[in-house]
């Protein structure tokens, strides 16, 4: 029959420790428990603090282009479409604008204009030198001539800005032929993520038509409470995991930390970077993002010999053959499975790491005796 007993030998090896001698109770067991009772001594090893922090995959928004219309027009052609991957400067889409024909006509007006006021700059330099005009009649032509010069120049700047390429101004310049069919090109390459565009519609300088997104890095976007958020450091390596990637792990860099704490859920918002180079993390991915510190040496227990009593952390303490003590002890938070001993072990006492609860369970029934 199993013995319930107070140990003299407990009570100064409690004391010290620094452990509650009320509290540390010795049980001893039969070969039977024994056998399902597993002990290991208290080890120095190396542990890191860490946060586990869930989050999502974000585009990197450093790499996104939202594209639009430099003009205002009717669509003619779409030429991607989502999932297409584009190279910078590709057309996307064509456009009719009869804003942009206008345009041209405005700007073959003023190169006609600026060449007769050259001619009439070439007459009256001639006429000043016969001493037939005053100069300041020939100023006043000059004039003319330089105010024609910046209405051409400003009128190719808005041929520019309408999306025309400077060799098509040239050729609008050398042929006179209007063409009012104006391209909506790729400013970014990467995939298109985004189509919001058909055929006939009326596109807007406003409208977003096209989101193009270079896929190849992305952001891990995850909030941290606010008394973790010391642990991040913009430009530390950081790991994360995706659920569904369960059979890769990710390494990247932290790129920003919030300067302010959300007031409703008390949380810092991180970004971490992430090379994405096989495009196999999708935006929209679930992540968890493990910050982890330098590591430090430190005694250390199983996570799984602790029994909570009381509303205090314990452990089985062994003081002999077939005889444990309940010892009241101060612990660390788990990380990665393990504990740091703040107060009630030392390094080499031998604890219980496993069946743990079936020995405390028969010290709860001899009690009960």
């Amino acid at each position: 029959m199993l013995r319930l007993f107070l140990a003299p030998l407990v009570l100064a090896s409690a004391m010290r420790l620094g452990a509650e001698p009320a509290d540390e109770l010795s049980v001893q067991i039969t070969p039977e428990l024994g056998a399902r009772i597993t002990v290991e001594p208290v080890e120095v090893t190396h542990i890191h603090d860490s946060v586990r922090l869930p989050g999502r995959v974000a585009l990197d928004e450093h790499r996104l282009a939202r594209i639009g219309p430099s003009i205002s027009g009717r669509v003619v052609e779409i030429r991607v479409f989502v999932g297409r991957n584009v190279r910078k400067g590709d057309v996307l889409a064509v456009l009719n604008s009869t804003e942009l024909s206008n345009t041209q006509a405005a700007y073959l007006k003023a190169k006609t204009q600026m060449g007769l006021q050259r001619l009439a700059v070439d007459r009256a330099r001639r006429l000043f030198n016969e001493g037939i005009i005053s100069e300041a009649t020939l100023k006043e032509r000059e004039g003319g001539l330089a105010e024609a010069e910046v209405e051409v120049r400003a009128m190719a700047d808005q041929l520019g800005i309408m999306g025309m390429s400077d060799q098509a101004i040239l050729k609008l310049m050398n042929t006179g032929q209007i063409n009012s069919v104006t391209p909506v090109t790729a400013t970014l390459s990467g995939t298109v993520i985004e189509r919001h565009i058909s055929v006939g519609q009326i596109a807007e300088i406003s409208d977003e038509l096209f989101t193009v997104a270079d896929l190849s890095r992305v952001w891990a976007v995850a909030e941290a409470p606010e008394q973790d958020a010391h642990m991040a450091q913009i430009g530390s390596r950081v790991e994360v995991h995706i659920p569904a990637l369960p059979k890769e792990q990710f390494t990247g860099k932290i790129v920003f930390v919030g300067d302010t704490v959300n007031p409703e859920t008390r949380t810092v918002t991180l970004r971490m970077e992430v090379e994405n180079t096989h495009h196999r993390i999708k935006p929209g991915m679930l992540v968890d993002m493990v910050i982890k510190q330098a590591a430090e040496s430190a005694p250390t227990i199983p996570a799984q010999a602790v029994l909570r009593e009381a509303d205090r952390d314990h452990v089985f303490v062994a003081l002999g053959k077939d005889r444990f003590a309940l010892r009241p002890v101060t612990l660390d938070a788990d990380r990665e499975g393990r504990r740091r001993v703040l107060e009630g072990l030392t390094t080499g006492d031998r604890i219980v790491v496993e069946g743990a609860f079936h020995l405390n369970n028969v010290r709860k029934l001899k009690e009960l005796e």
